[in-house]
């Protein structure tokens, strides 16, 4: 096999894992949510439906039909673009997670062009400078930052920002957001917070990342060279350290999507998070089972594109 090809078909094979690994979530998505306690049809007709028109409903939603009927069904629409219709409200799924979507991509775009070279250079600097005041001082803050749960991350925002200050509204969308001043106003504090829970791991890995491949022997032979520490890290080092450095970016601005219930539900931000917390109090399961399949897909993506950075960085798969 030629070495150029190699490349290539890591690639190929990581892609098919993903594939494969999708089709499994989503069975263990549909499977999960259908073993929720609780039957749908009583759930909308309430306590006082007869068994009658319970057993109506039922089969006018189709849930007589067998588990894995319904799952091929189910699988086939998301293929398809057609993620059902939820049992509440009566309307298209995808209608109903449009607008969420956008606002939760719309926060987690703000929050990784702000987090993201944050982190890079924190964790850079601090990997030039180990040992050094700073970069204790770094490794303090971060260490920090990880032990404060992200509700108090949150709630100190509020307090400070919004109660002491007066600078910010202590909800996001709680008013008008027509202008640009008052959109910056209603991103300004879950930014905050998500940065602050997100930036502190990457921060940690790319130091730590940087660290063991400054002491590899080539960035020591460009050392005995002459080279500067600047030089040392950023032309030789680094390059080599991105494999695990965007695997620690990927595990971390995942959360950005599906983990950010706490600070959609402490700002009062619309996002797809909030939406499944009400979805799973009305066991509305088209809901449900489409932001699951929404959280899995955004972390899969972000996984796969780390693994294939990781791949195509690997100088020794570019010769």
């Amino acid at each position: 096999m030629q070495a150029s090809l190699i490349p290539y078909i890591l690639v190929a094979r990581r892609l098919g894992i993903a594939l494969i690994t999708l089709i499994i979530v989503s069975f263990a998505v549909f499977f999960a949510t259908d073993l929720l306690p609780g039957d749908v049809a009583e759930i909308l007709l309430g306590q006082a439906a007869t068994p009658e028109a319970v057993a109506g409903l039922r089969e006018a939603m189709g849930l007589n039909q067998p588990a894995f009927l319904r799952f091929l069904g189910w699988l086939g629409g998301l293929f398809t673009g057609d993620l059902g219709t939820s049992y509440v409200n009566q309307m298209p799924v995808a209608d109903l997670i449009g607008d969420r979507l956008a606002n939760s991509l719309k926060l987690a775009g703000v929050t990784s062009a702000v987090s993201v070279p944050l982190a890079l250079f924190l964790g850079i600097t601090a990997a030039m400078w180990r040992g050094s005041v700073y970069d204790r001082l770094v490794t303090a803050l971060t260490i920090t930052v990880i032990s404060v749960p992200e509700f108090m991350v949150a709630t100190l925002a509020v307090l400070i920002f919004a109660v002491w200050l007066k600078w910010l509204p202590a909800l996001s969308f709680g008013a008008e957001v027509g202008t640009f001043w008052a959109l910056l106003k209603a991103y300004t504090m879950p930014v905050i917070t998500l940065t602050f829970v997100v930036s502190a791991q990457m921060i940690r890995m790319t130091r730590a990342a940087l660290i063991e491949t400054i002491d590899t022997p080539y960035v020591e032979m460009a050392r005995l060279k002459g080279a500067g520490r600047i030089r040392q890290v950023l032309r030789h080092a680094l390059p080599n350290a991105l494999g695990p450095i965007a695997n620690a970016m990927a595990l971390s601005l995942s959360y950005l999507v599906g983990g950010v219930i706490i600070v959609e539900t402490i700002f009062n931000y619309p996002g797809v998070a909030k939406l499944m917390v009400d979805a799973v109090a009305t066991r509305d399961l088209p809901l449900i089972q489409s932001c699951a399949m929404i959280f899995c897909v955004s972390y899969l993506t972000l996984i796969t594109l780390a693994d294939l950075v990781a791949i195509l960085s690997n100088p020794r798969l570019r010769r």
